[in-house]
């Protein structure tokens, strides 16, 4: 297998079964036969719901923040006033292996199909510009592409920032995993204690490598945070964003009726709870690979 195919398109079956305790069996066919419907019906069957509580609790803790729900369906509407819809748009996204990192891209998943995965962990677009060439050569002739792509980060019941309840673990678990890890490694290297080491990073773990070296420049910045967890994904976010920006130059004469890119912070939460996007950027760009117009107003 090639490098290349890792990061290709996910079956239908694939994402179908992943998404049959979240989807109605008729949302995708809904989606596939009027091109853009209400995304909020794919909620339904999910029966989950914040508490008001806490849905004030993520909002207070991360200003801007909205449900997936709300996300997806603002973002479908504005789309639908471009000519995005089911049949002429390919869905791609960077976001972290985590597969707490599936729910929001199954939601897109369940309007657009099928899914071009750029990312890795912690969200990093690992693919980098030989995965978008790729990527862009599968948008329908005279289509379009949306491209999501950020970190993620837990919040738990109780409200701490960077773990979170986990399906059928009893522990409280690290979110996000890998970027926690490449804090604490930064941290050791800002407040003494790194192992000094000659050794090449392994290739067995080279993306984690990766992330901790990307994410050096902002030690100072992390150090100094009030809560370092909190801002740990917004440090990653710019981190990512200086490496997007440079592959969709790279490979803008690939995209074709348009791009828009929709960036920001996935946060995941309890599996009874709904999950929230902070977003920071959503952009369109012309067939030219040039940026037109920001819609983040829209979904707001």
């Amino acid at each position: 297998m090639t490098m290349l195919m890792m990061f290709a398109t996910r079956p239908a079956a694939v994402n179908a079964a992943r998404s049959a305790l979240r989807l109605r069996p008729s949302t995708a066919a809904a989606f596939a036969n009027n091109g853009v419907a209400d995304a909020a019906t794919s909620q339904q069957n999910r029966q989950i719901s914040s508490s008001p509580e806490f849905d004030a609790l993520v909002k207070k803790s991360f200003p801007g923040a909205i449900s997936n729900k709300d996300l997806v369906n603002k973002v479908v509407g504005v789309l639908e006033g471009k000519g995005f819809s089911h049949g002429n748009t390919l869905l791609a996204t960077s976001l972290c292996a985590d597969e707490l990192a599936r729910v929001l891209e199954d939601e897109f998943v369940s309007v657009y199909g099928n899914n071009f995965n750029l990312g890795g962990l912690s969200g990093f677009p690992f693919a980098g510009n030989t995965g978008f060439g790729a990527m862009a050569a599968h948008i329908p002739d005279d289509g379009f592409c949306l491209l999501v792509h950020g970190p993620h980060v837990g919040i738990c019941k109780n409200g701490q920032i960077g773990k979170v309840e986990r399906q059928g673990i009893a522990l409280v678990d690290n979110c996000c995993g890998s970027a926690i890890a490449a804090s604490n490694y930064l941290k050791g290297i800002t407040h003494g204690g790194a192992q000094i080491t000659a050794k090449l990073q392994q290739f067995s773990d080279f993306q984690q490598g990766a992330v901790q070296e990307l994410i050096l420049p902002f030690g100072k910045r992390l150090s100094d945070a009030e809560d370092r967890m909190h801002e740990l994904p917004y440090a990653l976010y710019d981190s990512q964003e200086i490496l997007v920006k440079d592959i969709v130059e790279t490979g803008s004469k690939g995209i074709k009726k348009g791009l828009a890119l929709l960036g920001g912070i996935q946060i995941n939460t309890a599996p009874d709870s709904d999950d929230y996007f902070h977003p920071l950027r959503f952009d369109y760009y012309d067939e030219n690979g040039v940026k037109v117009e920001s819609l983040l107003s829209s979904i707001q």
